[in-house]
């Protein structure tokens, strides 16, 4: 049983997907998000959207990094997690703009003060601000805060979307083929639009970087950050503090607290440029968040191999996990995004447009693979890791 199995969380969320197997699978089963009818227009071109999300565990090491240093900014980040955590997702059925955001946080109030709080609340609004100026307009509903102590040890922040949308104007990915060549863009650098170095780490696969990543003094100090029946040898097993510097080609030395903080990156920018200009061209779109670059192969419309053999070079920061945990390439590529979080399938002949559109952002993009012809649904990623393979 694998490290991140033991500490009581999963990749593929098999027993997730099982509780909701038998549930309506909306209108386009092969999108992204789960799509109805407009049930609040009445109009039989559009669709309505409600889907939720948030920053995990995430906000753990947020808490451990404000106890250490005193830096109540960081929470703003958390803010920006639970967003992009949904707003991506919604990027990837063709959504980016006239969209409704209700935040729900729950916090132990006898360890979360109301600075917090605030930072949690204003770093929200600030978020969608920097947004409207790319033309993504996301409405802030205000939502639920509630002091559960007893259900929670720190706090929890997530939150839900809400859209209507043409369906003219919907990637369903039902249009992915063998053929067609798959772009990626990168998670990791600095945007244009984000103000300091971001890791690429998103907000999938933290409760692995935390405990992988961060030495046992946490776990004696900070014990209301983990599950307390935890076997000790799955807590806390790394070399690193919160202000260990690790260096940053280009950037210079970042704490690595700072690197596993880094707010999850949205595409937004990017994705509403991309469909604006060249909507046809999009055939499927995935954000590889739980499930990292496996994450594909829920979304095929049919039997098809997806092969990713020109994968970007590996983040400084899963470099780190990777030697922490000791954890295999098969792991490492299920768990996390390893240095792209999103992917367009096209023909190829259209993945020069997007990487330069990317280019224009500040953003690496590539093409990383390809879809081929083939009698199962399977998935082979290629590297310097080897060759794995799977099968579903």
């Amino acid at each position: 049983m694998s490290l991140y199995a033991q500490r009581g969380v999963s990749a593929q969320k098999e027993e997730v997907h099982a509780a909701i197997q038998n549930l309506d699978q909306g209108l386009y089963p092969n999108a992204f998000c789960k799509l109805y009818a407009d049930f609040l227009g009445k109009q039989s071109d559009h669709i309505n959207i409600m889907h939720a999300d948030g920053a995990g565990t995430k906000s753990i090491l947020a808490y451990i990094y404000w106890k250490e240093t005193g830096d109540a900014s960081v929470w703003k980040g958390i803010a920006q997690d639970a967003i992009a955590m949904n707003l991506d997702d919604l990027l990837c059925v063709g959504i980016y703009d006239q969209i409704l955001f209700s935040s729900t946080i729950d916090r132990n109030k006898l360890v979360i003060t109301g600075e917090v709080l605030s930072e949690v609340i204003n770093g929200t609004q600030d978020f969608f601000n920097t947004l409207k100026s790319f033309g993504v307009n996301i409405e802030f509903l205000g939502g639920e805060t509630a002091d559960v102590g007893d259900v929670v040890r720190t706090i929890a922040v997530n939150g839900t979307m809400t859209a209507r949308w043409p369906k003219s104007k919907l990637i369903t990915n039902d249009l992915i083929a063998p053929g067609q060549v798959i772009v990626g863009f990168s998670s990791h650098g600095k945007a244009t639009y984000e103000n300091e170095y971001n890791s690429g780490l998103g907000s999938n696969g933290l409760t692995s970087a935390r405990h992988d990543v961060l030495s046992k003094e946490y776990a004696q100090k900070y014990p209301e950050t983990f599950e307390p029946t935890l076997p000790e040898q799955v807590v806390y097993l790394g070399k690193n503090k919160v202000l260990d510097k690790l260096a940053i080609p280009g950037f210079g030395e970042v704490p690595v607290g700072k690197l596993l903080l880094s707010p999850t990156r949205t595409y937004a920018p990017l994705v509403k440029a991309i469909l604006t200009q060249h909507f046809d061209a999009v055939k499927g779109m995935i954000h590889c968040s739980g499930g990292g670059q496996t994450k594909c192969m829920k979304y095929l419309p049919g039997n098809m191999r997806i092969v990713k053999d020109q994968f970007m070079e590996t983040p400084p920061i899963f470099k780190l996990i990777q030697e922490n945990s000791g954890a295999n390439a098969r792991e490492m590529y299920q768990v996390f995004n390893m240095g792209h979080r999103l992917e367009i399938f096209t023909e190829a002949s259209s993945a020069e447009a997007f990487i330069q559109i990317a280019k224009g952002f500040n953003i690496d993009a590539q093409i990383i693979g390809k879809v081929e012809v083939c009698d199962k649904k399977e998935l082979v990623l290629q590297g310097s890791f080897g060759t794995e393979i799977f099968n579903y």
